[in-house]
């Protein structure tokens, strides 16, 4: 059994991340009070963006004199920057056009999908574009060899891992320590009495919505930089899944950390359990709806406990109290 794990460990690492710098951009966007369920669409522009971005490089650089990575950090950069223009058109429906923030976001993942795969069809006739080389593993020095947790943790691990645990431990600072923090989560819970302490709480709400969509540009990127290779211009409800997680998470970094690391975990194992003998006697439907049960289980318990912003999905209107 252990050696199970410690197989298939890596692996849910891998689709953990995604997920868990796109539920942590969906954070950021709910703390300051706008429900962004676009979060498909902006990870499949970070992807379309990300593999456009990089496979041209890497025809323009093919010497081996120009670090790969470098050139794969570009394509991180311009994914999260184009998604979070991107995230605009939401942002305008809701906060200025005080628009269903439901029906925006809808509107965001069909937009999304629709215009990616059309240029990338324009551009390589088979509307798939593939990059030649993402980011490789490695294990970390020193770390790796630490019995077990080494094992688990620090074996076979993408520079995007690192990349992203940085973000997060960036981003519970930024909201619990900084006066930035307190005014964005402040425009989630009390909009109104934000404004009356002379924060401009339309401006805060756009912050957040960019937040989110340069964070789901950047899941879309990773998934296609380390295990996808591809833009197909689907990222299989991945956008949804992260804000399960937000919800499972209660809206806090830590809650969806570990509720995204469950999901990445009970995913890979419902993915690699017909190639694994130990797996391979459970249905695989089963292990595939399985964290799907526990999450509408779990919200069914802690749902008068939730910690969702009170006014996240309102529009704000400055002359109402």
């Amino acid at each position: 059994m252990w050696a199970t794990i410690e197989q298939i460990f890596p692996y849910a690492i891998a689709f953990t991340i995604p997920l868990l710098i796109t539920a942590l951009g969906a954070l950021f966007s709910e703390r300051s009070g706008v429900v962004n369920i676009g979060l498909d669409g902006l990870m499949i522009v970070g992807s379309f963006i990300g593999a456009l971005v990089v496979s041209q490089l890497q025809e323009a650089f093919p010497d081996p004199g120009v670090p790969k990575v470098v050139l794969l950090l570009i394509g991180l950069a311009a994914a999260a920057i184009a998604s979070a223009l991107f995230s605009l058109l939401h942002a305008f429906a809701s906060i200025n056009l005080s628009a269903n923030q439901i029906i925006s976001g809808t509107a965001i993942n069909m937009i999304a999908g629709a215009l990616t795969i059309f240029l990338a069809r324009n551009m390589t006739g088979s509307g798939n574009i593939r990059v030649k080389n993402g980011f490789a593993t490695f294990d970390v020095p020193i770390l790796s060899k630490i019995p077990v947790i080494g094992e688990l943790f620090f074996t076979r691990t993408y520079l995007t891992t690192w990349i992203v645990l940085g973000i997060l431990i960036f981003s519970i600072i930024l909201l619990y320590k900084t006066p930035f923090g307190l005014r964005l989560r402040s425009c989630g819970e009390h909009p109104h009495a934000a404004e009356a302490a002379g924060i401009r709480v339309q401006s805060m709400r756009y912050v957040g919505v960019m937040i989110s969509g340069a964070f789901s540009g950047l899941g879309g990127a990773i998934i296609l930089l380390t295990y996808s290779g591809e833009f197909t211009g689907n990222v299989a409800g991945l956008g949804f899944l992260a804000l399960a997680s937000l919800i499972f998470g209660q809206w806090k970094p830590i809650g969806i950390l570990l509720a995204t690391l469950f999901f990445g975990f009970a995913t890979t194992v419902a993915n690699v359990s017909q190639v694994i003998p130990s797996l391979a006697v459970f249905p695989p439907v089963l292990l595939k709806i399985f964290p799907y049960v526990v999450t509408l289980i779990a919200l069914v318990i802690f749902s008068k406990s939730s910690n969702a912003p009170k006014a996240v999905g309102e529009p704000f209107d400055s002359g109402k109290r």
